[in-house]
């Protein structure tokens, strides 16, 4: 029954990596001045000595980490990493909390964010409870908070009290146009879609602001704090002076 994708040339890694790629260049064309906006609040953040914060429930977690402590990163990057929202604690148990009200400020207290620092909040849904909730409390505190959510999933109601929705929340959204649902490649056999896109682009987006953040930094006339690898030369020396500069800011240093 599924021979014929191959015979045809219709195969499935193929339809997914050419996907992918037109995802990614939607993202860059219709998001670059989003992009740029973000950039510029979190460099001048940095300049001030602020942190930027990222959270993520579920696999938006991940996207927490790739930025984090990462070879050609930034150094001033605090992750908030609450294992209760993570999948290797229980992927039920996970997507339960986080529709779950009144946990998220628990959860950012122990991250003490300074008023004027920066909050991403990585949902791509952006209708469940935990996300829109870190948005608020990071808005309470006066941090400016960017979302990178998708507008396909606008559709879906709010599963949040106020009706509000993570982008409604944010000072500058960076649309990773995921379609609803996530997954990208339709199998009328199966009659669900495959192979998601979230990750990836959310990842690109991130490393794409990153990387913009830096010359941002560069055109203030600020060295931009940036780690190298542990496994290069140099690197653990390098690596290690930023380290004690922040150890006691950055909660999981």
């Amino acid at each position: 029954m599924f021979g014929k994708y191959r015979k045809d040339g219709n195969m499935l890694g193929k339809r997914y990596a050419q996907r992918i790629k037109e995802q990614l260049q939607l993202v860059e064309e219709t998001q670059w001045k989003e992009v740029e906006k973000a950039a510029r609040l979190i460099a001048h953040s940095i300049k001030e000595g602020g942190l930027v914060h990222i959270f993520g429930c579920g696999h938006s977690h991940m996207l927490a980490e790739e930025i984090f402590y990462r070879a050609g990163g930034l150094v001033p990057v605090n992750p908030i990493f609450e294992t209760s929202l993570m999948l290797h604690e229980g992927a039920v148990k996970s997507s339960m909390l986080e529709k779950t009200e009144g946990y998220a400020s628990m959860i950012l207290e122990r991250y003490q964010p300074q008023p004027n620092e920066v909050m991403i909040i990585v949902s791509h849904s952006g209708v469940n409870a935990v996300p829109i909730e870190m948005a608020m409390e990071a808005v309470k505190k006066g941090l400016k908070v960017i979302a990178i959510t998708s507008s396909a999933y606008s559709q879906v109601p709010s599963r949040h009290s106020s009706g509000q929705k993570l982008y409604e929340l944010a000072h500058i959204m960076i649309d990773t146009h995921v379609p609803y649902g996530d997954a990208l490649i339709a199998i009328p056999q199966l009659k669900v879609n495959i192979a998601p896109s979230s990750t990836v682009v959310g990842a690109f987006i991130l490393n794409m602001l990153i990387a913009e953040v830096i010359e941002e930094l560069l055109h203030l006339g600020i060295i931009p704090p940036v780690f190298v690898s542990g496994n290069v030369e140099g690197g653990f020396e390098h690596n290690q002076s930023y380290i004690q500069q922040y150890r006691s800011r950055i909660r999981h240093l």
